[in-house]
């Protein structure tokens, strides 16, 4: 009976974690490059018996935010720096829409520029309910609400503000040229062969 109940404990600890985890407010992608404009979407579910009515998300100061895709039923608001530079964004439900509901989670996404250089930007985000209450996502990954990261990795392609890549990596760019390359040859050879074959059977036949 003892085993069994520490099995139990142990398998209810762990769905207790998963169920935990995947009630965190999260932005994705986890990873990108630097320099890069990137689609960010926040994921927000709601993880109690109450109507989440607001989320605010704080612009790591590394990151250029620059547009957001609009949602009915969801207010957005911005707030400013002194030189002029988006810091907080809001999104608050309007009086006649559904919010979050129990059970339910929404998606935002947003445009943003990363920073020129590697490491990670933090995520911090604030979730708001019907009863005034509060969930502050600012902690660290070990901590019961922590808020979520990207990692920004050095860039071999540059995504520009209109969706288009340029190569960075002039090492790579040459490697993909030269990879290119060789598929046409390959393509070109596999096509003679075909062709030889062919004209070996035709030829077969006739002599039959």
């Amino acid at each position: 009976m003892k085993k069994l109940s520490i099995v139990l404990l142990t398998v209810i600890g762990v769905f207790g974690l998963n169920i935990s985890a995947s009630a965190h407010v999260t932005v994705k992608p986890a990873v990108s490059q630097t320099e890069s404009y990137e689609t960010y979407t926040m994921k927000v579910p709601n993880e109690k018996d109450i109507l989440t009515n607001k989320v605010v998300l704080v612009i790591p100061k590394e990151v250029t935010f620059y547009n957001y895709q609009p949602i009915p039923g969801w207010k957005v608001t911005t707030d400013k720096t002194k030189d002029d530079k988006i810091e907080r964004v809001t999104w608050e439900k309007e009086k006649n829409a559904g919010g979050i509901d129990v059970g339910q989670f929404q998606q935002f996404s947003f445009d943003a520029k990363n920073p020129d250089k590697e490491g990670s930007i933090d995520w911090d985000a604030y979730q708001y309910y019907e009863d005034k209450s509060i969930v502050e996502w600012t902690g660290d990954s070990d901590s019961d609400s922590p808020h979520s990261q990207t990692t920004i990795e050095k860039a071999a392609e540059k995504t520009d503000s209109h969706g288009h890549t340029k190569v960075t990596d002039t090492k790579d760019s040459g490697k993909e040229s030269t990879n290119n390359t060789n598929t046409i040859a390959l393509w070109v050879i596999s096509g003679l062969a075909l062709v030889g074959s062919v004209m070996a059977i035709v030829l077969s036949t006739r002599k039959k």
